[in-house]
């Protein structure tokens, strides 16, 4: 990383770097989007270092396309980039198979972060998301089985760091007192209709980064979060937020971007369209007041 990269990183457990701004490359299986490489590829002229995938995605033969066609053209080392993965697995051994079949599709000889993107097994059904009839079907393994499986990996040296995905302050306490090598990160949707303020100071006393995955609300899959005045179909138009971005001369993106990382907390927005790809990279040249934090946080605060 350059001097501006490392300013704009943060410390994992182990003294590495992540950049604090990445792009996340999911989209809904029901929808197309046949332009992941265009936007990783866009990403990484507008100064991103941090690429963040699963292997449910479908999309990272795409991803190692755009990663490859920069590192041809002289615009970054593989040193440079930060490439977050996950699995969303049924047993222990599925894992390993995840982990090998990512670094195929992203033509890599190592990853530098890994996440376990769920606290249950999961049954295997038809379809890529382990559901019947819109149900999730979870098995009886044990996360701790599948967290020995993720320390073998980083053992192997084929990826820097591992962490976790969506889980809560009771299965991380369970896993610090049993791992043998802490998570680094714990990826979780956070926004200011879903604060997790518990969540955010847990994971600080206990040196794990927070990265918050939906940034901007997560309109398909929060219902449960949909009260008057705080529908995550509309976070980006919560007139709230719109008046903050007024203040400051940006857009209400940048705000809701900018609460996150003047916490310590990295963002993952995912976009195809490189005007907003270009526009969340802005977050650095500005900050929030005091008084905006605490409005937000209290204001937006989000139903026990």
């Amino acid at each position: 990383m350059d001097e501006k990269q490392v300013a704009r990183a943060i410390n994992l457990n182990d003294g590495s770097k992540m950049p604090l701004l990445g792009l996340r490359t999911w989209k809904p299986s029901h929808l197309p989007w046949t332009s992941v490489q265009y936007a990783v590829e866009a990403a990484i002229a507008a100064g991103y270092r941090h690429i963040d995938t699963a292997c449910c995605y479908g999309n990272q033969v795409d991803i190692g396309k755009a990663l490859h066609s920069k590192m041809q053209q002289g615009i970054i080392r593989r040193q440079d980039m930060f490439i977050v993965n996950k699995c969303t697995c049924c047993a222990v051994e599925d894992i390993p198979k995840c982990f090998n079949t990512s670094l195929t599709e992203l033509q890599l000889d190592y990853l530098d972060l890994f996440l376990l993107q769920c606290t249950a097994g999961l049954k295997k059904t038809s379809d890529d998301f382990f559901r019947n009839e819109g149900t999730i079907l979870t098995s009886d393994v044990d996360y701790l089985e599948l967290w020995r499986a993720m320390e073998a990996l980083q053992a192997s040296a084929k990826v820097k760091n591992i962490g976790d995905s969506n889980f809560n302050i009771k299965q991380l306490n369970k896993l610090l007192h049993l791992c043998k090598i802490p998570p680094a990160v714990n990826q979780v949707e956070l926004h200011p209709y879903l604060t997790q303020e518990e969540l955010i100071k847990f994971c600080k006393g206990t040196n794990i980064v927070l990265i918050a995955c939906r940034p901007f609300g997560s309109p398909a899959r929060t219902p449960r979060l949909i009260r008057e005045g705080s529908d995550p179909n509309k976070l980006l138009q919560d007139s709230f937020i719109v008046d903050i971005a007024k203040k400051h001369k940006r857009s209400p993106a940048e705000v809701l971007l900018r609460y996150h990382v003047q916490q310590g907390i990295a963002v993952i927005p995912k976009s195809d369209k490189s005007h907003h790809i270009l526009e969340n990279t802005k977050i650095f040249d500005f900050s929030l007041t005091e008084e905006d934090m605490i409005r937000l946080k209290r204001r937006l605060q989000s139903p026990s």
